[in-house]
């Protein structure tokens, strides 16, 4: 079957994203439990982007686009709407290239998320917890800054720098049967998707998602964009509905999508935290309750679980 991606989703140009921002990045390692390999009867490799700047995969998405900005653009700041990872990041990228951060954050994003934005020194407004909400907002505080909108995922330039978590797995590991990424707008995903289809196209990538926020299962059965008509998946990160450049991506590339029970994600959190002895927040959970809920599917194979981030609200675990 034919595949048709865009240009600039390329081998080449995620190979060249891949060496210009890794100055920026930590080189996060994978790590495995012999307990969880057992009790889901397979080899599992966690790549743990909670270690990375900023506790998330999402930094590798900012640099990549901030770092393509002329010296004149950065003055002007950069902006986008986040609820709390890619505002992380952004912030980030922000302070090491000295411009500034306009972030706006969905008024039920976690507050231990905000204050560390704001600790990056970001300014941060508040929306109502929809995509159109946060669009609206951060597109009348655009034209009060006409700061560059760096978005978190609906952007070719991030989901190039997304692509390079998945090409390190690749790197490291030349055994693998597949990579597991969780789904929220679906730029990690993306990532994944392209660095195997490039670079190992024999994997199979597999995305995962809350059935209370299962927008891209439902976008794919239908073939159109479904919007998310609730917000309250324990994981926050993956509550954001997937756009067209993200959803083009899956619709060239993705087999298949598994969705979790909340239950299910609680269950995968406390494994990672007791078994890998880490912290990672509830989205990152979402993969191994992916797995574990379809162990004879996995069995004695190898895969890599992206785990996308850590921040997770300690004054309010699920367990």
């Amino acid at each position: 079957m034919s595949v048709h991606l865009p240009t600039i989703l390329s081998a080449e140009n995620i190979r060249q994203r891949q060496a210009l921002i890794r100055p920026y990045l930590k080189k996060t390692p994978l790590l495995q439990s012999e307990k969880i390999n057992a009790l889901a009867g397979c080899n599992i490799y966690f790549k743990c982007e909670n270690f990375q700047h900023t506790g998330s995969f999402k930094v590798r998405g900012a640099f990549s686009a901030a770092l393509l900005l002329s010296e004149e653009e950065r003055k002007k700041g950069l902006c986008t709407h986040s609820s709390g990872n890619h505002a992380q990041a952004i912030a980030k990228a922000a302070q090491i290239l000295a411009c500034p951060a306009y972030i706006v954050m969905p008024e039920n994003a976690p507050a231990f998320k905000q204050r560390a934005t704001a600790e990056l020194g970001a300014e941060i407004r508040f929306s109502p917890p929809t995509t159109a909400g946060r669009e609206a907002a951060l597109a009348a505080w655009q034209k009060e800054t006409a700061a560059h909108f760096i978005h978190p995922y609906n952007d070719y330039d991030v989901i190039l720098g997304q692509a390079s978590c998945s090409l390190e797995i690749l790197e490291e590991l030349s055994d693998i049967d597949g990579i597991l990424a969780p789904i929220g707008g679906g730029g990690l995903l993306s990532g994944a998707l392209l660095s195997a289809h490039y670079f190992r196209p024999e994997l199979k990538v597999l995305g995962a998602e809350p059935q209370l926020v299962n927008d891209a299962y439902l976008s794919l059965a239908a073939g159109k964009i479904i919007e998310n008509k609730r917000t309250d998946s324990l994981a926050d990160g993956l509550r954001t509905t997937i756009r067209p450049k993200t959803f083009g991506v899956f619709q060239e590339l993705l087999s298949e999508i598994i969705c979790v029970e909340e239950e299910e994600i609680i269950l995968a959190l406390r494994l990672i935290w007791e078994q890998l002895k880490i912290v990672v927040e509830p989205s990152s959970a979402v993969p191994l309750a992916a797995l574990l809920k379809h162990k004879a599917r996995f069995k004695g194979q190898n895969w890599a679980i992206i785990l996308s981030g850590g921040n997770i609200d300690l004054d309010h675990l699920p367990f």
